[in-house]
């Protein structure tokens, strides 16, 4: 009796043992979770906000489809008098080259939103390399300007991309203020998701399609203006040398 006890015991501890074995040895972010489950891996993490005492602020378009409000949005930006950033996937920069000069010709930074928009943690670094010079050169093209941003499709990222990106010489870009604006929310939605959770530094995100962007745009950089803050591009905002990236994306000067 006690001997089967035993041998139930041992069975199930063996069971256990290759539990773990299998979960340690699954792949994360091109690691096994070993890995990084003892510490090993250092994850990278992009730029998504900038420590200053200045009250300066970034705002940011993603143009993945569709250009109808693109030229209102240069209207109201150069209204306000304010430079913005603009991240243009590669098939968008196919379909509208004409708006993809008269972004550059108004005075605004481009970046790249890779040239397919795939979730590019899915790929392997031939492709992710791809993705970007291709784009990047076609950006060039139009505009005769280096591209020097990057913004992830879906915000998705891993260490093997950033480490592509930084060889193309290119800071990736994420955003600590997200307005939601894809979803169809109310111009006066967007503007208080803004207004509720910007800080020095923030980097805003909005998209140059939706819904209501056109109003959403005027109302928050009415409400910025009135609290005193610059509202730049992310290129004005960000240090392009010395400096550190914290676990929480912040850049800090060093």
């Amino acid at each position: 009796m006690h001997f089967c006890v035993f041998k139930s015991r041992t069975i199930k501890i063996i069971i256990a043992m290759i539990i773990v074995a299998v979960l340690l040895a699954i792949n994360i972010d091109g690691y096994s979770s070993a890995q990084v489950f003892f510490g090993y891996v250092n994850k990278k993490v992009p730029i998504y906000a900038v420590q200053t005492e200045e009250k300066q602020v970034a705002i940011s378009f993603d143009a993945a489809w569709g250009a109808d409000k693109t030229q209102g949005i240069l209207e109201i930006l150069n209204e306000y008098d304010v430079k913005a950033t603009f991240f243009l996937v590669g098939f968008w920069v196919d379909k509208y080259s004409g708006m993809v000069k008269t972004i550059d010709e108004n005075g605004m930074e481009i970046g790249t939103h890779s040239n397919t928009h795939p979730d590019m943690t899915k790929l392997d670094e031939k492709t992710i390399r791809s993705e970007l010079e291709i784009s990047m050169k076609k950006i060039n093209d139009i505009t005769g300007k280096d591209v020097t941003l990057f913004r992830p499709p879906y915000g998705s990222y891993n260490n093997k991309l950033l480490d592509v990106a930084t060889s193309l010489n290119l800071k990736t870009i994420q955003w600590d203020v997200d307005t939601l604006d894809w979803k169809g929310i109310s111009a006066g939605e967007i503007s208080n998701r803004v207004v509720s959770n910007v800080k020095n530094g923030s980097i805003i995100l909005m998209h140059n399609n939706s819904d209501n962007i056109l109003d959403g745009l005027r109302l928050t950089l009415d409400r910025l203006k009135k609290q005193n803050y610059t509202i730049t591009s992310i290129g004005e905002l960000i240090y392009n040398d010395n400096y550190t990236i914290d676990r929480n994306g912040i850049q800090h000067k060093n």
